[in-house]
């Protein structure tokens, strides 16, 4: 089968959640299809990066984008005009539009699928027999939740967004053949959307356990890591949280332990919490992680908003890194508190978690061993994501396999 995937960004290098997702599909995929990669990009750099994935596609074609604070200004003139929600009128574009033309009346393709949100509105006029939506989340409760913490003079735009963007999801889901959630948590939200049952396929975001060394903390590693990208709000919103709530008990109890934060492109919030000599050291983002971890004796996600899977939990039961993680932070993975990681949710609670792990390391490996074996079991790229097969069982006999 031909496939045409639509990238929201470049899938590599895998620097984040989204893009290791979205990487792992394509791998999956172009084992066994021929797989067209359509990608916006925003620089001659990720142009470059593109074509790293030669290996895996029968083509690659990417769409510049620009953004820009003023650009976001008239977005949100045109989403109050056309009742579509800032985030899909952001990333509507006419050269994305006019280049898919081209490429399906030059070529036969025989499904789409389109990876996020904002590439879905470029699939539903393409006219291919299948249609495919693979929802990382459900983007509407994430900004749902965000709106029920955010400054009381953002909550009004914010509680407008959410309404808007779960018409718009409850749309598209029932215009898509079939559509693709990471959890159940985030398929019932859709469904709440569409005011119905969709045809949706429950397949987890899944790691390369292969690449990701076990390697549990030594007697030196004293320190509490985040790691996330820290222009994705509710990361942002977490470590703030943590930093301001929580991590203060942790050096209370245990002077000499820093905090880590690790993540491109920290809000101005964060690089400040670096800045106040707190114990906090905000590294931006960091190529190498290795020394890092080894350094780091707990990795924290103390998210509060969000919806999908945390990719950087995932990865951190591969790599034997003890976790404690926020109720939310666990949605969508197959884990227990007190058997894979700790789960708390009160400041007090978490700084308690994260000292019990720096201080009784036998708990420590006991989870960690529990984590690593969880990841190498449910959420392997390999077998997780075998379910993409009966995605596309409805379709006739694959033409080839992509090269």
């Amino acid at each position: 089968m031909r496939i045409l995937l639509l990238a929201q960004v470049v899938p590599y290098p895998p620097e984040s959640g989204p893009m290791i997702k979205t990487l792992n599909v394509l791998r999956y995929l172009a084992q066994r299809h021929n797989v067209h990669l359509v990608s916006f990009v925003r620089s001659e750099r990720e142009a470059a990066h593109a074509q790293a994935l030669a290996g895996y596609c029968c083509g690659i074609t990417t769409v510049p984008i620009k953004r820009s604070r003023v650009r976001d200004i008239s977005y949100l003139g045109r989403s109050l005009l056309s009742g579509r929600p800032f985030l899909i009128e952001r990333d509507d574009s006419r050269a994305m539009r006019k280049t898919l033309a081209q490429l399906v009346s030059r070529h036969h393709f025989d499904a789409v699928h389109a990876d996020q949100l904002s590439m879905a509105q470029f699939a539903l006029d393409l006219g291919l027999p299948l249609r495919v939506l693979d929802q990382h989340n459900a983007v509407w409760t994430i900004v749902q939740r965000s709106a029920q913490r955010a400054p009381w003079f953002m909550r009004v735009p914010a509680e407008i967004e959410w309404r808007k963007l779960r018409g718009y999801e409850g749309r598209l889901c029932r215009e898509f053949d079939h559509t693709i959630v990471v959890s159940d948590d985030d398929r019932r939200a859709l469904e709440q959307a569409a005011g119905q049952p969709v045809t949706a396929s429950v397949i987890p975001i899944a790691v390369d356990t292969s690449a990701l060394a076990f390697a549990p903390r030594s007697a030196d590693a004293r320190h509490v890591l985040s790691v996330a990208t820290m222009f994705y709000p509710p990361n942002a919103e977490g470590v703030l949280w943590f930093g301001r709530h929580v991590f203060p008990r942790v050096r209370s109890a245990l002077p000499g332990t820093r905090f880590l934060v690790i993540g491109s492109r920290p809000t101005l919030a964060v690089s400040e919490l670096g800045r106040r000599d707190l114990g906090i050291d905000v590294m931006g983002y960091v190529s190498n992680l290795e020394p890092v971890l080894q350094q780091s004796g707990v990795l924290v996600v103390p998210v509060h908003s969000g919806s999908g899977m945390r990719v950087k939990i995932l990865e951190g039961f591969a790599r034997g890194i003890p976790i404690v993680s926020t109720s939310i932070g666990i949605e969508g993975i197959d884990a227990r508190h007190n058997v894979h990681l700790l789960v708390a949710d009160d400041p007090r609670e978490f700084a308690a978690a994260v000292v019990r792990l720096l201080c009784e390391p036998e708990t420590a490996r006991r989870l960690a061993r529990a984590g690593r074996q969880l990841v190498e079991t449910h959420y392997d790229w390999r077998t997780a994501l075998g379910s993409l097969d009966q995605v596309y069982s409805n379709m006739r006999e694959p033409v080839g396999v992509g090269r």
